[in-house]
């Protein structure tokens, strides 16, 4: 059964990027939110944000709100932040794998890849 996961770590403080609101989004010919978690301690969704018949071939997008995480942690940013919100766009061609796309995010920049 495939799924899609999840999680996200500071790089400017070495922790877990704990709550941090995750929204995914399925890009069918439109914008259309498909899930919306918050992450825990870990950095990471307690359950998949996608699983079984709910994870269909197509274009997604995962919004994770990192500048409300760093303004949270009482960073001094500008206004407005440099990274405030971070946009994934991915494709599903194989929905019964497991995909897992994780977030890499400091004030100043971000990264991710596809992991396992």
């Amino acid at each position: 059964m495939g799924r899609l996961t999840t999680h996200v770590l500071d790089t400017a403080s070495g922790k877990p990027g704990t709550g941090i609101t995750v929204t995914v989004h399925r890009l069918d010919g439109g914008r259309r939110e498909v899930a919306r978690a918050v992450t825990n301690h870990d950095g990471r969704c307690d359950q998949p944000l996608l699983e079984g018949a709910a994870l269909e071939a197509g274009k997604y997008e995962i919004v994770f709100g990192a500048g409300d995480y760093f303004r949270a942690q009482g960073l001094d940013l500008p206004e407005p932040p440099f990274v405030d919100e971070v946009a994934l766009r991915f494709g599903v061609a194989e929905p019964g794998q497991h995909y897992h796309v994780p977030l890499l995010v400091s004030p100043w920049s971000y990264s991710t890849y596809r992991g396992s």
